[in-house]
């Protein structure tokens, strides 16, 4: 299933509502160096503590060596949907700088990702993050820096139907619907558990 726009209480923009996270993605389509250079763009102009700026990628196309490094180290169970995607980056974090230890930069690379994860939906592309990677791998495959904290794999490509997968359970978990909690349980005022927006 290539569209599962989020079934929300009131309208919220395209590109949030058609955000969602497939791992069937077309073996066949690419992720040009320009769609790459705006992804990283969008990331590179995200809010961060202080300015302090913590985010960093490693940036793979689909064939180059840097790729199938990434590749490498995910979990099997990643790389066996993984190896489809027009690109492989690794999300890290810058965690200090001249002026000591940067704050929030997990969250800095959060929200840097997700700009990176929305530019992907303006592109027509589709952008799943993994945490089932090996960090030190990464780590030793690229030389990062003690300081560098690497949090993220995202495989960037082209969405496409579930059939292209052998095993039943991984069809029916591609089209399942999108679910969340309710706006009820999210958001809270006055004190905590009273609902800011009570259904």
């Amino acid at each position: 299933m290539k569209n599962k726009k989020a079934d929300t209480s009131v309208p919220i923009h395209d590109l949030l509502a058609h955000r969602w996270s497939p791992r069937a993605l077309d073996p066949e389509a690419e992720v040009s160096v320009d769609q790459l250079r705006a992804l990283l763009e969008a990331a590179r102009w995200a809010p961060s503590c202080g300015n302090t700026q913590p985010s960093r990628y490693i940036v793979g196309r689909r064939g180059d060596q840097t790729y199938k490094r990434i590749l490498s180290t995910l979990t099997e169970s990643n790389q066996a949907w993984a190896h489809r995607a027009g690109a492989l980056l690794v999300g890290c974090a810058v965690t200090r700088n001249e002026k000591g230890a940067v704050p929030m930069a997990e969250y800095g690379v959060g929200l840097a990702t997700e700009n990176l994860v929305l530019q992907a939906v303006s592109e027509g592309l589709a952008a799943r993050q993994m945490a089932g990677f090996d960090a030190e791998a990464v780590r030793r495959e690229f030389s990062l820096p003690d300081d560098v904290l690497p949090l993220v794999v995202i495989a960037v490509g082209v969405a496409t139907d579930a059939s292209i997968f052998t095993d039943e359970r991984d069809i029916a978990r591609e089209g399942a619907p999108r679910e969340r909690i309710t706006l009820s349980d999210l958001a809270f005022t006055g004190e905590w558990g009273n609902s800011a927006f009570p259904e």
